[in-house]
């Protein structure tokens, strides 16, 4: 037994504790967001992707993208399990206490989808409604904090809120303006409100204190944003 025991510790010295491979970078997302990250011929895809494949080369890396629920992001991130997390992730006083935030990168208009036979009309329409969110988003927080009277069901995923607002279950969903377009091209049933609810900034994250790879994420993304990619990258997979 003993002789097990420091065979495991000699391969954890070589390995590392965790056992990461120092050539992998590795990308926590919810890959249910486009244009952000969403899966097209069983591979993700999107504009985060794009931008962690352009940070993974600048660090001479093989990039690795781990698909988890939108609430578990930060929780890869905080326990090293990755080393960074890109989903469309809104940056907020809340969150910043649990990681670091890179600068920010896109702004994000939130908007309310609608079945087309609605009578809803106006966002102060849905303050008594049932509202469906995407578990953990700023939507969620924000249907939380200004809809006190309204129900607030919460989901994985954006396809399941679109189904529960096509069966009736649901009045209405908050969503980012981009992926909701998506959605709304997808399910001819359904409409987004005219306007915009409220906005929000998308940055990635690094686990607190993880300087040296938060430098170089935002040396990527600045060198992206100058050169006009980013903007590219939203309406290459925003068509």
């Amino acid at each position: 037994m003993r002789k097990i025991i420091l065979l495991c510790i000699s391969f954890l010295l070589l390995t590392g504790c965790s056992g990461k491979n120092d050539d992998v970078l590795v990308m926590a997302t919810e890959a249910g967001f486009a244009p952000y990250e969403y899966y097209e011929g069983g591979e993700i895809v999107g504009v985060d992707v794009e931008i962690a494949k352009e940070i993974a080369k600048a660090m001479g890396k093989k990039l690795e993208i781990k698909d988890v629920a939108f609430d578990f992001v930060i929780n890869e991130v905080k326990s090293g399990k990755a080393d960074f997390g890109a989903a469309g992730m809104s940056i907020t006083p809340e969150r910043q206490k649990e990681v670091d935030f890179t600068i920010e990168y896109a702004v994000s208009d939130q908007v309310v989808i609608v079945r087309n036979d609605s009578s809803i009309k106006s966002f102060d329409d849905i303050k008594n409604k049932t509202i469906a969110v995407q578990l953990g988003t700023v939507a969620d927080q924000y249907a939380e904090d200004n809809y006190k009277e309204a129900s607030v069901v919460k989901h994985k995923k954006y396809l399941t809120a679109a189904q529960e607002v096509k069966s009736g279950k649901a009045d209405c969903i908050i969503m980012d303006s981009l992926p909701a377009k998506e959605l709304v091209k997808e399910n001819g049933d359904l409409r987004i409100l005219d306007g915009v609810l409220f906005q929000d900034k998308y940055g990635m994250i690094v686990k607190k204190g993880n300087k040296a790879l938060l430098d170089k994420i935002n040396e990527v993304l600045r060198r992206l944003i100058d050169e006009g990619k980013i903007n590219e990258y939203v309406i290459k997979y925003s068509k």
